[in-house]
């Protein structure tokens, strides 16, 4: 008889990287290593710009200038993040969570509304100062990782289809913001490299129509286009989205593409590229009197759009779905939990910290200040929701529900960004 092999116990800290908190975890940890190193000292806060934006001696584009690490982490790595974001839509969309309009429904409505509600409040805070109106956009995007880490320190305490909900919404968003940084903050177009690029994404789309499964093709024409992107005006990280989107998908996942090349890429771009850009963006300096430089219009404009026309524009949008029969509510969840999952979203880290950077080009202090208030937006978020939800009632079968949910959905929604 063969002896049954026991398995060995996962060390807690490695089972939690493994999760979709590690992630979260990580870009946390280097943001507060930024902000000590900005703040602990001059000597250190020089040392840390000047390695991030020291010329490196070479130029990929007029537009850019000579390259620095700043230049290639925001317009380089993050062409790999928003390549796996665009994989991850494509994959959701045709065969995940968003596969049917009865699935879509919910989360369109909740992330549309969280995306206009949080406009209008920045808006209506920052009325009266022209040269802030191209910021709207910067509480737009709810960071999945940040907040999925975040709904990983409650546990069980939480239903999975509230999880489930907040990836979904992070998807939309993503949408969304994807499509406002192409439409909004684009300037200056180069015709004949956009053309080029177009050429290439239809020479992508033609491998995908002739139904070519091997993966070099595609890299190679994925690095072409994103260099066309760069050359055109167009942000770079937009090449990504659209490379992902020519990627094939079968229903094979072993034998699929797109599959093969999320799971590959998730790892490298959720605990190496999201963690180096947040390093790399969120250093800003706190001034002695921290409730002054949070009352400057520019900060408490994000700030608010955030904390509270996230929360508004989410749980509205869920409560008008659910009452107007346009959606179900969610299975196993309660309203305050609903509530809590509202504030979580106004976790805009990563994607508003890249918006807040193309918002305001060359005008250094109005980035630093828009940094200000995504930091403290979603502190008051992340900790807001954290609370809620810890003490939110639950139905009176949640064990139970939480108990039958099925493996593989925890599993899929694992690989969320």
């Amino acid at each position: 008889m063969t002896p049954t092999k026991t398995s060995q116990p996962v060390p807690a800290f490695i089972a939690f990287l493994a999760g979709e908190a590690g992630g979260g975890a990580l870009l946390i940890l280097a943001s507060l290593l930024a902000i000590v190193l900005v703040n602990v000292s001059p000597a250190s806060a020089d040392v840390y710009h000047h390695v991030l934006h020291m010329p490196l001696g070479h130029m990929l584009s007029a537009r850019l200038g000579e390259m620095t690490p700043h230049l290639w982490i925001n317009d380089g790595l993050m062409a790999l993040f928003f390549f796996v974001v665009g994989l991850e839509i494509k994959r959701e969309w045709l065969a995940g969570h968003l596969s049917s309009w009865n699935q879509r429904r919910l989360p369109i409505a909740a992330a549309m509304a969280g995306m206009i509600v949080p406009a209008i409040v920045y808006l209506l805070v920052a009325r009266g100062n022209p040269g802030l109106t191209n910021g709207w956009a910067i509480p737009a995007a709810t960071d999945i990782a940040f907040a999925l880490g975040v709904l990983a320190l409650l546990g069980d305490r939480v239903p999975l289809s509230l999880k489930l909900l907040l990836t979904t919404i992070a998807i939309v968003d993503d949408m969304g913001a994807v499509a406002i940084i192409a439409l909004v903050y684009t300037t200056g177009l180069n015709g004949a490299a956009l053309l080029a690029s177009a050429l290439i994404f239809g020479a992508m789309l033609l491998l995908n129509r002739f139904k070519v499964v091997a993966l070099w093709p595609y890299a190679l024409l994925a690095l072409a286009l994103w260099y066309g992107v760069l050359l055109s005006g167009v942000h770079a990280t937009i090449a990504g989205v659209l490379a992902a989107l020519a990627i094939p998908i079968a229903s094979d996942e072993d034998r699929s593409p797109l599959h093969r090349l999320e799971q590959g890429l998730h790892p490298w771009s959720a605990y190496l590229v999201v963690p180096l850009f947040g390093f790399a963006n969120a250093g800003v300096a706190i001034e002695g009197n921290i409730a002054h430089q949070l009352a400057a219009p520019l900060p408490l404009a994000v700030a608010l759009g955030l904390f509270v026309g996230k929360q508004i524009g989410i749980f509205g949008g869920v409560w008008a779905s659910v009452k107007l029969g346009f959606a179900a509510m969610p299975r196993g969840a309660t309203w305050p939990q609903l509530y809590g999952l509202a504030l979580l979203c106004g976790i805009g880290f990563t994607m508003s910290l890249f918006i807040g950077g193309l918002a305001f080009p060359g005008a250094a202090e109005l980035t630093e200040e828009a940094k200000t208030g995504i930091l403290a937006g979603s502190l008051l978020s992340a900790v807001a929701g954290l609370v809620l939800l810890r003490f939110a009632p639950r139905r009176p079968n949640h064990a139970a529900t939480a108990a039958a949910q099925p493996r593989e959905l925890t599993l899929h929604s694992d690989m969320a960004i």
